[in-house]
Order: C-alpha cells, then structure tokens, then sequence
C-alpha cells in the first residue's frame, strides 16, 4: 500500500474489509496525512529556520548527532553552527536553478564532523535535512561517471519499453545492492499495476507478469510521487527521529515533509512492507509528460543505507529512463502518425466534393486510418458498415448513448459498457468505440472487439484491504497468492494518435465541404443571375415581338378587306396563313411572357380551401370537362394548403383542361382532385388524377418543358405546349416539387407538393 493524503476508498474496497473483520478501517490508512507526521528516519537530523535566521524546529536526532539536544538548539542562530560561510553556501546551493531542492556537503559546527545536507523550502521556512557522510571524501565525479556512463548506454540500446525497463533495473540492483528491483507500470492514471521487468536475488519468487491493484497505490500517493522522484526507507524497524515541537510555532501541524528525504514513514506501510519480508526500500518514479506512469521499486532484505551520490545516480536513473521511455513512446507515435498522415492524404484525395456521399466508398483507407475491427457510418440517419462486420442491435443500442458531438469533436471510449450498461449485452461485439462527429448528426464510428487479458494478479483485486497477522492491519502481498482473472468488456485502448488523425479526418472532411458549399454558393448566384437575365430578356423579347406580330395580322386584314375580290384565291389562301401564324405566333408570345412573369412576381401564400379552389378552377375548364363528357370529382370539403390562391387555381384550371383534352373514347371519363396528408417521410401532396389516354413513361420529364407536345398540334384540341411547364414553374416558385404517374391508356396522376419535401 503506498502513501497517501487523501483518498476516498471505493464502495468494494470497504465491501472486503468488511468481509474480512471489524478490526481495520482502511479509510484511517488512505487519509493519513503522510506528510505531516512530525517524524524523520533516524539515521539524519532536521533543522528548519525561521526568516529571522534562528532555529525553529529540531529533531529529536541533534542530541546524538550534533551534540546538542533540540532544546538547546531552539532560537539559536543557525550561523552558530554553520558559521556566515557555511550559510552562504547554504542559501547560494538553494537559489541554484536546479530545481526546489539542493544538496551539499558541510562541517557543523565549522570544525565539526562532515554531513550531506539536503537543502529545501516547506512552510515559509528554509529547512536542512543532515545525513552523516558515509562516502569517501573528497567525491570525485570523474570515479563515479564511468560506471554510471557505462549503465546508461546498456540502458539506451533497449528497443522496446520491456527491454529499456529489464536493463534499468538490473543496474540499479547492481548500483544498490537491493535484493529485488522491479519495473512497474500502471494501466491508465489511476488504473492497476503490472510487474514487467525485474532483477532478484537467487531464492525469492519472480513477480513480472503480476499485476497489484490500484488501491495499493492511490491517487493521492500517486500524485506525491510526480512530485518527487525518489523515495528511500532505510529500515522499517526505525525507531522515528520526533520533531520539536510538534507543531509549527503559531500552527496547529507539524512541519510539511512532502520534499523531505527522512521524511517518517506511515506506519501503515512499514506493515505492508514487513509482511512481504523487506526491510528496506527504495522507489524511483517513472514519469511521462509529468504524470505517473510507473515505478521502480526497490526491496532490500535487510537494512541498507544509500549515500547520497548513489541516490542521486538513482534519481539520474530514474530521468534518464523516463526520457528513454518517452523517447521510445515517440517514436511509435511518431511511426502511427507518419502511417496515419498518409491513409488520411489518400482518403482526403479519394473524397469527392461531397464526403457524406463518398465516406461508404473508402471503408478500406477509414479502417487504415484508424486500426479497428469496422467503421460504421451514420448519414443522414442511415447506417452503413463499409468495412468490418459488426452487429445491427449492437449499433442500435450504440448510436441513443453516445454524447451530441459537433462537426470535427472527438469521443472515444475502451470499455463501452462501462459508459452505458445497454452496451453490456454486445461487449463481444462492440467493446471499444471512436466516434467523430461530422455535424447534423453525422458520424464516423471506428468500432473494437472486446480484447480478453488474462491477469495474474498479487492479490484478488476484488478484496483490496484484509486482516494480517502483524497488529491486525494489512495482509502480505506476493506471487504466493495470486488470483487469476480474465478483464472482460475492454477492447484495445484507443492511442492519443488515434485521436488525433480522427479530429484531422474531421478538419479536412469540413473543410472539403465548406469548400464545396462556397462554390455551390458562388454558382447559385451566378444561377440566380442568369435566370433572372433569362427572365428579364424574355418579358422584353415577348413584350416587344407582341406589337409587330398585331401590326402583321391587322395589316393582313386590311390587305384582304382593300383587295376584296381583286385576289385570286392562292393569293387569298396565303394572306389567311400569313393572319393564322402571326395569330399564333401572338398566342406563343403569350404565353412566353406568362412563362416570365411567374419567374419574376412574388408570392402571397395564404391557407386556401383546396375544394373551393377546385370549384372556381371549374368555372373555366367546367365547359370543357362538359364538352369531353368528363365527370369531375371535387376533394373533401376542409381540406387547406398553404400556397397563393391565383396561382394554385391557375395549376387546378391547367390540369383539369388537360383532363378533358386528353380523354380517353370510352366512356366514364373522370377527372378526381384530392389531398394526401403529410406523413414522417413525405409533405401533404395534392394530385390530380384521370382515367384518360395517359402518357408514356420515357415522354413524361419531356411534357415539362414549354411549347413541347406530343401530338399533332391541332390533335386533342391543339394547343401551345406552354400548360404543363407553366404548371412545374408555379409549383417550382412555391417551393415545391411535380410528380407524374402514367401508363398509356390507364390515365395519369399529376402530383404536387406546395412546400419543400422532407427527404427532398
């Protein structure tokens, strides 16, 4: 168990040690407050001093190891035993930029015994910590650094994180003498332990391959081990060296010791250590990015004390192999990142100009972009799997829990179970999950099996806490009693890399559409223009041809009128088609102009009564229903659309006349007008529908456009072509859409709606 300030324990943990007997509460162990115990290890002493330059606290120690008891050294100068020199160097070693911490060497008193004297700040105090020097003096770097130079090259010619870790702890064994030395990494922040390399003595159990529980360490522990990189405990059969006083003058605590190197230890752990059979111990942290991420752990048999040169080359260690880690850590990101730049680069180029149309054609490079069992994608609410297999239900279950996630945002989770208990009964299938979001609901889903790990664990990671036999606290914690379990629900962890590309594929997925929208943009003006030109030229082109085309007829007239029976009869006969074309020509234009015009008025919508609109649209194509014996049938009375009353009586008047041009011979001939309410995947739509002649099914997009016929064009009554274009025009202007179903010889049916269609 390690050192803790403050640490909440799970609802489990007090489950086992409930289970395990009333005689320990482990919440005592987890809230010491390890750094204020008012103790120090005592082979070395402490003194700290007030701003005033006089001794404040001292500990129990000075009497054997300085020859005054704290007592007497209480409000004495400090220079009185260190002299204005050894002061000064004191304060110069402090201020050095070498971090909160400073070590040198000194004679106290001036012509006393020499000591290693670690030099900090803790509660606005400067503090001295002596340890009686051990080492021969004077020390001499160029002695040392050639074994320690030595064990750094073996270290760097680790290729991996297992070999780097086994070569670091074999020479900090042969460094220190320790019986056992172990490298220990944590799954995640706050996760469990692995042993995963080590150097051990003959005779004592291996332990790689064991995993320890996260309780062992908490995160309050963890947290003061990212503070300090080396923790050392000489003999856990110490007798504690008392601070005096015990609280700080004007305070209710005693001295803060979180940078003390004797600082005490907890009394908690000194059990758990004499339990396992160590004596003493030694724990270099390992960090990355300044967080935890794992321990060199150090046991010794028996009692053993470092000099300060050999804790430093531990501590040098301990840097230089989390530089080496981190460096091997890079190196992999770097190789991921360097694969994953280039899968992106192909499916950038691959993605046309509208990736939600293209994304379920590149499964393969989505899957080489992120290493993933499937990609599932979500578009427009319609879910494909264009790589990988993965289970319906699953994704069902999947997509009503996962966050609201912006275009471009990130999500990603190892164990989705644990997000949602839903997931639970696809954990097979669906275990781990990173999901980008593309905007509108849009996702890109990388999807993980479940990975199962068997774990040998110290301990049963179920039962952190149970009764031992040294005063009734902690139970030993060892390879000779493991506990095997199989993790489950948990698939490979996602790496920041993976993250990573995922929010690029994001920027570049926006960015191609911002693109094509600006360009789309840029077109619909120019559209916008050119139709408004187009417009514009087609009023005035009709509105100026009208004129002539009257002039051409009247003057005809008046030429058949004058000549009288002087003009024989070709020449009459001529004059007549001369007078019909330019009457013709006239309607054309007409109708041209009205084609215009529809492009170019506004719209006055308004809630409008479809059967009394179809009533007054019969009281001018009535007479030719009549004419062609064509019943008409009027829709229910209440029904309304919204949509300006000219104009939809203008489409009704179109639609009916071409009902009754276009009867079949046989009779009944009808003609129905009605209204199909709106439903979860349509708009409310108004058709009209007649069993006559019908049209083909190839022809049906052509009768759209002005002045095209499919007959003769004095067959069926004539006409211009202009009616069903006219119709597609009005319905276009009301935002709307036009739908044709047709057989020949079954009738045909004329949808239309009024107002944009929800699945376009």
């Amino acid at each position: 168990m390690g050192d803790t300030a403050a640490y909440e324990p799970a609802e489990r943990e007090r489950a086992a040690e409930a289970a395990a007997g009333p005689a320990f509460d482990f919440s005592v162990c987890v809230t010491e407050p390890i750094h204020r115990l008012g103790g120090i290890q005592s082979y070395g002493a402490l003194l700290a001093v007030a701003d005033d330059g006089r001794v404040e606290v001292a500990s129990s120690t000075t009497t054997r190891l300085l020859g005054r008891p704290p007592e007497d050294l209480i409000g004495t100068p400090i220079t009185d035993l260190l002299g204005a020199e050894g002061l000064a160097a004191v304060r110069q070693t402090l201020e050095a930029p070498t971090g909160d911490r400073g070590l040198l060497a000194l004679r106290i008193p001036e012509d006393g015994p020499e000591f290693d004297v670690t030099v900090y700040r803790a509660d606005g105090r400067l503090v001295l910590e002596l340890e009686p020097a051990t080492a021969q003096r004077p020390f001499r770097f160029s002695q040392f650094y050639p074994s320690v130079r030595a064990a750094l090259t073996r270290l760097q010619h680790g290729r991996t994180v297992v070999d780097v870790c086994a070569a670091a702890v074999a020479e900090i064994r042969a460094l220190t003498g320790y019986d056992r030395v172990v490298a220990y990494r944590f799954e995640g922040r706050s996760g469990p332990g692995e042993v995963i390399a080590e150097a051990i003595s003959d005779g004592l159990e291996p332990w790689v391959g064991l995993w320890f529980p996260a309780t062992d360490i908490p995160p309050q522990a963890r947290r003061l081990y990212e503070r300090n990189w080396i923790r050392v405990i000489n003999d856990v059969d110490d007798d504690t060296s008392a601070l005096h006083p015990h609280t700080l003058p004007g305070g209710s605590e005693p001295l803060d010791l979180s940078d003390s190197t004797l600082r005490t230890v907890s009394s908690f752990h000194l059990e758990y250590l004499r339990n396992i059979g160590v004596a003493s111990s030694m724990s270099v942290s390992l960090l990355q990015e300044g967080a935890l991420w794992g321990l060199i752990a150090c046991h010794g048999l028996t009692p053993r004390r470092l000099d300060p040169e050999v804790r430093a080359a531990c501590e040098f260690f301990g840097v230089t192999l989390s530089l080496q880690l981190a460096a091997l850590q890079e190196a992999e990101t770097a190789q991921a990142r360097h694969n994953a730049r280039t899968a992106l680069s192909r499916l950038v180029a691959a993605l046309e100009t509208d990736p939600a149309q293209s994304l379920p054609d590149h499964g393969e490079l989505l899957a080489e972009l992120v290493r993933s069992d499937a990609v599932a994608l979500r578009l427009g609410g319609q879910d494909t799997t264009p790589y990988g297999d993965t289970d319906p239900a699953a994704l069902a279950a999947l997509w009503p829990v996962l966050p609201a996630l912006a275009a471009g945002e990130v999500w990603a989770s190892d164990c989705l179970s644990e997000h949602s208990p839903a997931l639970a009964p696809h954990a097979d299938a669906l275990s781990g999950a990173l999901v980008l979001g593309l905007g509108g609901g849009d996702l890109i889903t990388w999807i993980r099996r479940e990975r199962r790990a068997d774990r040998t664990w110290a301990a049963d990671p179920a039962q952190p806490v149970q009764l031992g036999p040294h005063g009734e606290r902690l139970t030993p914690r060892g390879s000779s009693a493991v506990y095997r379990a199989v993790v489950r629900g948990h698939s490979l962890p996602w790496a920041a890399a993976d993250e990573t590309v995922a929010a690029d594929l994001g920027r570049a997925v926006s960015t191609i559409a911002l693109r094509q929208a600006t360009h789309l943009a840029g077109l619909n003006t120019q559209l916008r223009r050119a139709n408004q030109d187009l417009d514009t030229f087609a009023h005035a082109a009709a509105h100026e041809m009208k004129e002539p085309l009257r002039g051409i007829a009247s003057t005809v007239a008046f030429i058949g009128e004058d000549a009288g029976e002087t003009l024989d009869a070709t020449t009459l006969r001529r004059l007549e088609t001369v007078e019909g074309l330019a009457n013709r020509m006239d309607e054309l234009v007409n109708s041209l102009l009205h084609f215009a015009l529809l492009g170019q008025s506004d719209l006055h919508r308004e809630p409008v009564d479809l059967r009394a609109a179809t009533g007054r649209a019969l009281d001018i194509a009535g007479p030719r229903l009549a004419e062609n014996g064509v019943r008409a049938t009027l829709p229910a009375e209440g029904v309304t659309v919204s949509a300006d009353r000219a104009r939809l009586e203008e489409i009704l008047v179109n639609l009916l006349v071409n009902a009754a041009k276009y009867a079949r011979s046989e009779e009944p001939r009808t003609v129905e007008v009605g209204l199909r309410a709106a439903g979860p995947d349509h708009a409310a739509a108004v058709f009209v529908r007649d069993n006559g002649i019908g049209i083909p099914e190839v022809h049906q997009q052509d009768v759209l456009r002005l002045f095209r016929r499919l007959h003769a064009r004095d067959a069926y009554g004539g006409g211009h072509g202009a009616g069903l274009a006219i119709v597609d025009r009005i319905i276009q202007r009301h935002g709307g859409h036009l739908r044709i179903e047709s057989e020949p010889g079954a009738g045909t049916t004329v949808w239309f709606t009024l107002e944009p269609d929800p699945q376009g």
